[in-house]
């Protein structure tokens, strides 16, 4: 008689390993095995068709065959955490940067990395805005120690690769046949959701070391500090009402 935690244990080592063996004495039957069979191969591609929908530009670049392949491998070493099936794949491209197949795509980490940005940005919980006219009423002396706070659906991504360009060009309206030299620069990117849409925006650096700092929890007048170290003609006045009309900053605390 085996108990239910050890039941459990192996139709989890079933499942993973794709092999009906690890619990073929807690299951009586050809059918029985059969059935549990059909549940790993439809687990599997359940799994691989999740990450597909989160990282479809990983998918395009390397292309189906290579992209189960690596799904599968994914989806064995790292299972899920979570029984919400969008929390999935989160680790994707950290498995990516270390999965010797993959090594000739320098880029395919960076390039997963955005995408899961993407997804999460898609999916964070919403924010009210901030009226431009709590912050100007404060006192100078407040400004000093005051730290903005973003919106949770907004999310900075810097990289040495230009994957935004090849974001761009791998979307499904992108006829995707432009040439992209992959060692042409990098990018630092603000993601944003507008409306039901992910926005990218390629940053300067002194707005993209501001944005850092503030996500950091740095006073506006250190994160400002960093700034202007990038860019010394960065406007702080300006920066912050952008930011607030778009709802990019949505909070402070003083």
């Amino acid at each position: 008689m085996h108990s239910l935690h050890e039941c459990q244990a192996a139709f989890a080592a079933a499942i993973l390993e794709q092999d009906a063996s690890a619990i073929h004495r807690a299951i009586c039957g050809d059918n029985a095995r059969d059935r549990l069979a059909v549940y790993i191969g439809n687990t599997y591609h359940n799994l691989r068709e999740a990450l597909r929908a989160v990282y479809p530009v990983v998918d395009r670049l390397v292309g189906e065959q290579f992209f189960d392949y690596a799904a599968n491998r994914y989806v064995r070493d790292h299972p899920s955490q979570s029984g919400d099936i969008q929390r999935f794949g989160g680790s994707f491209p950290a498995f990516l940067e270390s999965f010797p197949p993959a090594a000739s795509l320098s880029y395919l980490a960076d390039i997963a990395t955005l995408e899961w940005l993407v997804h999460e940005v898609f999916h964070a919980e919403d924010h009210a805005p901030l009226p431009l006219s709590e912050l100007t009423s404060l006192a100078d002396a407040e400004c000093s120690t005051l730290r903005l706070r973003l919106h949770p659906a907004c999310r900075l991504f810097a990289s040495a690769f230009p994957v935004l360009r090849i974001w761009e060009v791998n979307q499904p309206e992108s006829p995707g046949n432009e040439s992209i030299d992959a060692q042409a620069g990098g990018n630092r990117l603000l993601l944003r959701r507008v409306g039901f849409t992910v926005d990218i925006q390629a940053l300067p650096e002194g707005e993209f070391a501001m944005l850092m700092a503030l996500c950091a929890g740095q006073t506006v007048d250190d994160a400002y500090d960093l700034a202007l170290q990038r860019d010394p003609a960065f406007a702080l006045g300006e920066f912050i009402e952008r930011r607030i009309l778009d709802s990019t900053i949505v909070g402070f605390d003083l």
